[in-house]
């Protein structure tokens, strides 16, 4: 699962609790567990990794947008997908889709070289901490979708078995990117605790139908995310400081066939594409991976700079063509081409910076949150506004047969 989906809420900073001067650690190493500091959580989480003689610990804040896990209704998924009850699961479809997914064509892929090392040496000063939370949170988030896949293929398996090896393939998918990113933390001397992060992070329950919504809308902006950074750095190497980036061309595939599962299955629940409420939530889920993203990166110009991408152009581009792969299944998307779509997401960007502001002052909670209250006020009213613009009617449950193919 590339990109993250996460309801909106103001966001805060996210930095690593790293030294400013990483060459200071370069002979020890590090393991990375998560402290949980929103609104949800009753306390911080603490460490369970055993101490050696090798291996420090270093927490990293966990912020309201950084990646969730989710869980969802199982008893509901395993109905949905009941070919008993459900007469509109297109087992030949699947079985095309499965069948692609058999053939692993990343199973050789993702071998590393002395290039990593070599690299991460060169990356010094602030440069090296945004890479460092780029592999952290990138790992977290593949890995969330690891757990999710893992545990659908797991409770479909009797229901379902095609689907549920779909989702098994798609686990070990996620495994696998986890883990490279996580071998890429070990060249800045950390390494993350995924099996601290299985026990101790907090899991966002979403409906089936909101998961496949959500899912299928992270997997093809990873698509475009990835896609767009590798033929960027192909053709400027210049900013290539770190080769895991030279992956990304047949990373993103993984990424592209999982969007086309959550295409196929929502296509096999027609209730979720063919009414009012339907065109509502794909609207709503719509702006809430795009400004979530857009308010992110912004906060994290340094990085995108670093590889001589601009921000908010990277950033327009991605969510362009997003929605245009995405109104080929979603009944309705928002017109993210008006420019006054932008003009919205920047006056976000601007009202979230000055939440951050507040949030960093010296003032009193009280105080903090009495001049919350009109920021809040004003980016909700951002969002409703973007929200409410004329959409795009789009979609349809009318596809030609299922042709597995590679889009670049």
């Amino acid at each position: 699962m590339a990109a993250e989906m996460a309801l909106l809420k103001p966001i805060s900073k996210f930095t690593p609790k790293l030294s400013t001067n990483p060459r200071t650690h370069s002979t020890k190493f590090f393991t990375i567990t998560m402290s949980t500091t929103s609104q949800t959580s009753t306390k911080a989480a603490t460490t369970t990794a055993k101490p050696s003689k090798k291996a420090g610990k270093t927490a990293i804040k966990e912020t309201l947008l950084t990646p969730r896990f989710y869980t969802t209704d199982f008893d509901e998924m395993e109905r949905l997908f009941n070919t008993e009850i459900n007469k509109n699961l297109d087992q030949y479809e699947f079985e095309a889709l499965l069948q692609e997914f058999k053939t692993d064509y990343n199973q050789t892929h993702f071998v590393r070289n002395k290039e990593f090392k070599e690299a991460a040496d060169k990356i010094e000063g602030p440069m090296r901490q945004i890479f460092v939370e780029f592999l952290e949170r990138s790992c977290t988030a593949e890995f969330s979708g690891f757990l999710l896949y893992k545990e659908l293929g797991r409770r479909l398996k009797k229901t379902n078995p095609v689907v549920a090896e779909i989702f098994s393939l798609m686990s070990r998918d996620e495994a696998r990117h986890a883990g490279f990113l996580n071998k890429g933390l070990s060249d800045f001397n950390l390494a993350l605790d995924l099996g601290f992060l299985t026990k101790a992070r907090k899991y966002t329950f979403f409906k089936p139908k909101f998961i496949f919504y959500a899912t299928y809308l992270s997997e093809k902006i990873g698509y475009w995310r990835y896609i767009t950074i590798y033929r960027h750095l192909k053709a400027n190497p210049e900013y290539q400081l770190y080769p895991i980036f030279k992956y990304f061309e047949n990373w993103c595939q993984d990424e592209n066939r999982h969007g086309d599962f959550f295409s196929a299955l929502l296509k096999a629940q027609p209730q979720f594409l063919n009414d009012w409420k339907a065109k509502l939530w794909s609207r709503f889920f719509c702006l809430s991976v795009y400004v979530t993203m857009y308010l992110n990166d912004c906060q994290r110009t340094a990085f995108y700079e670093g590889i001589g991408l601009g921000t908010k152009e990277f950033d327009m581009h991605v969510i362009i063509e997003t929605n245009r792969t995405t109104a080929r299944i979603f009944p309705a998307v928002l017109d993210v081409e008006n420019p006054e779509f932008k003009r919205k997401l920047d006056r976000m960007v601007e009202i979230n910076q000055k939440l951050i502001a507040v949030g960093e002052s010296q003032d009193i909670p009280l105080v903090k949150n009495m001049k919350r209250i009109p920021l809040v006020a004003a980016l909700v009213s951002e969002l409703l506004a973007a929200y409410l613009m004329p959409p795009i009617e789009s979609g349809s449950v009318d596809f030609a047969d299922f042709e597995p193919q590679l889009v670049y």
